[in-house]
Parts: structure tokens; sequence; C-alpha cells
């Protein structure tokens, strides 16, 4: 029933999803469900709507404040812009207060909501005693490609729905409540080299559709961007020990031709990887000299909700957090990797037991499925 589905775009689409990772209970927005698709501007604003709204309320809801508490308000949605923005929606529909600061991200891909985190942060500290929320998303409903160019089929076959909302505090009472402490945050840019610039790009394809291409060399950028941003982050928190491995290795590469990789589990305890797909998640661990149950988080993510954008980095935790694996005293790593291309990172440290999440958070109906064995 669509022209655009021929035989090879059906065959290419199969290995695809074969290849990915993604499971059968993973969530398309509904305009996506009719024949053709939906993708318009009312499809977009109603998946806005539905996903936004509802991650807003659950937050409220789970921390006890109200709208009138947020002094804050940072949204991030890379591929949907709409006017008035993302951020002045909620500011309306839920009546936030006049002095609101209030910010939309658009264009950043999967580290957006890192970034957010980071921006938050650096707001917060000329503004004492607040509140800030984060809303997370990524919404499909305007990024269909309903085209046959292969490049750009394949954020079709691996995006899916999700959001997040977060609450961060610079507030003294906060401190009874919150599950983690704010370590750092560090971002990495690469867009000064046009290969990893236009490894991820939109375009139009030559029928004049609009999408967005992913070029064969998108894996290898994703670890080039990587690896100009461990030695920062490891610098911050590796045990001298790690330091003085990865510095001999520097100074004797013309010799041995290898640079050591510090054994990053000696400095964080829990790791959430971008779920852009199966290949990502064991290339970024390999990269690391990871092992499966450190990549764990990032694979069942993907299994069960597809790829989130930068949403996905809290399905991971709130994953950890469901299996009760995040102890007082942990770090956490998330790691987001967007377009551009760029890597944010956030570390946090647990403060308090957190029991009990597996039976309100996104898995309550899944997590005692999980782990899987994903080939």
């Amino acid at each position: 029933m669509l022209d655009f589905f021929d035989d090879k775009s059906v065959s290419f689409i199969s290995k695809i999803l074969h290849l990915s990772g993604l499971g059968e209970q993973t969530y398309f927005p509904p305009g996506l469900f009719y024949m053709p698709p939906k993708s318009g501007h009312k499809e977009a604003i109603n998946e806005v709507h539905m996903i936004l709204f509802s991650v807003f309320e659950n937050l409220l809801s789970k921390t006890n404040i109200s709208p009138q508490d947020i002094d804050i308000l940072i949204v991030n949605c890379s591929g949907f812009c709409p006017n008035p923005s993302l951020s002045s929606i909620i500011v309306n529909k839920y009546a936030l207060k006049e002095g609101v600061k209030s910010y939309t991200i658009s264009g950043m891909g999967c580290s957006a909501n890192s970034l957010a985190v980071d921006m938050a942060r650096n707001i917060m500290c000329t503004h004492d005693n607040s509140n800030a929320v984060i809303l997370s998303t990524e919404i499909l409903s305007t990024g269909w490609y309903p085209g046959r160019e292969r490049p750009f089929m394949i954020l079709n076959c691996i995006f899916r729905v999700g959001g997040a909302a977060i609450l961060l505090s610079n507030k003294k009472e906060a401190k009874r409540h919150a599950k983690y402490k704010l370590l750092w945050t560090l971002r990495t840019q690469g867009a000064f080299d046009d290969k990893g610039y236009y490894s991820a790009y939109r375009d139009e394809d030559s029928s004049g559709i609009t999408g967005v291409r992913l070029n064969g060399d998108v894996l290898q950028v994703a670890g080039d961007t990587l690896q100009t941003h461990m030695p920062v982050l490891g610098g911050r928190f590796l045990p001298l020990i790690e330091k003085l491995r990865f510095v001999r290795s520097v100074l004797m590469y013309k010799r041995s031709k290898e640079i050591y990789i510090p054994n990053f589990r000696r400095a964080f305890q829990h790791f959430c990887f971008p779920a852009t797909g199966k290949s990502v998640v064991r290339e970024t661990a390999k990269r690391l000299k990871l092992g499966d149950r450190d990549m764990e988080a990032a694979l069942m993510t993907l299994h069960r909700f597809g790829n989130q954008s930068s949403a996905s980095l809290w399905y991971e935790l709130a994953y950890l957090e469901g299996k009760e694996r995040v102890k007082e005293g942990d770090k956490v790593w998330q790691l987001g990797m967007g377009t551009g291309p760029k890597c944010n990172s956030v570390v946090m440290e647990c403060i308090r037991p957190i029991l009990g999440e597996a039976l309100i958070g996104p898995w309550a109906d899944t997590i005692n499925a999980y782990p899987l064995t994903i080939p």
C-alpha cells in the first residue's frame, strides 16, 4: 500500500531491524500507524502532548512539587522546533510562574539531555535556592522519511517513542529526598572536523525528500570523538595508578604502538551508554574495554524501548535502579553522543538507598524478563 516500500527497501529494513538489537515491544507514535503515515505538524504536536505532559505530571507527582516551584525549565528535542517553542507549551499548559527561566534545545541529537544537565548546572551556579526541570524527548511524527535511499532509512528503523523528566535542585532541603548528587559534567566538541560533521546530517535525497542521512563512517566517528573525551574525564576521576599507566603508554607510543586504556571500573560502578544501536553500544564498550555487564543497561533498554535519543540514558538508569544495583556511594557515568559530533558526560553519586523503583518506573511490567541474551 506504500509506494516507497519496494522489495529492496523491505529487504534493507528487515536487515537493519534484525541487526539493531530492538525487540517487539517498542513504541511508535499514533500518526505513524496510518496508511500512509501521517507526519504533519498536528501529529507532531499531539505527540508532544502525549509524551511531555505525561512525564512532567509524573515527575510532579513523584517529587511532590507544584509547577509554581519550578525556577528553570529546559526542554530538549532535536528534530521538532515548533513556534511557540516546546518550553512555552509547557509554561502555558501548567501556568508556570512569570519569572521562570525557560529554554528549548534543538539540533543536538542524542547528547542533548547530558548537555541540558550541564546547562542547568551552570545556570544554578548563579541562582541559589532553585529547582530546575529538564524534559527530554524526540518527536518521530515529523522525522519519518518516506523515501527509498538507504542512508536516510536507518532512522525509521531504530528510533522509537520515549521521554524523560528530571528534577535538579540546589535547595538545602533537597538533600533529604534526592537520589543523586551531580558531581561533574563534561562536553567535547567535534564539529570542526568535516568527516564527523557530515557523518549524520539532515538533508534532502535525490527526490527532494527531507531526512537524516547516516553515513557509513558514523561508528568510527563516534569512536574517535570518544577517544578525545576519555582523557579529560579520566583525569578527573581515575585513581593515580591508572593515570600513570596511561601517561606512560603515551610516552612509549613510538616504541609500543599501543595506548593504554584505563580501567574505568575503578572510577565508576555503573555505565549508561548511548542506545543508538547494538553496534554503537558494543563499539563504545570496546573502546573502553568494558564487559557485557557494563553494557547490559544500554542493550536491554535498546531491546525493550528502542533508541529514544537522549532520553534513553534515563531509561538505562531506571533499569539499574529497577534491578536494585545502584548502592549508596556508587558513581554513575552517563555518556551522551550526538550529531555534530559531540560527546557529553554526566557523573553522579548515589546518596541514599534506592529500593522499589521496579514497581513504579518504566520497567514495571518487564523488569523480571531481563536481562536477555542479544546475539
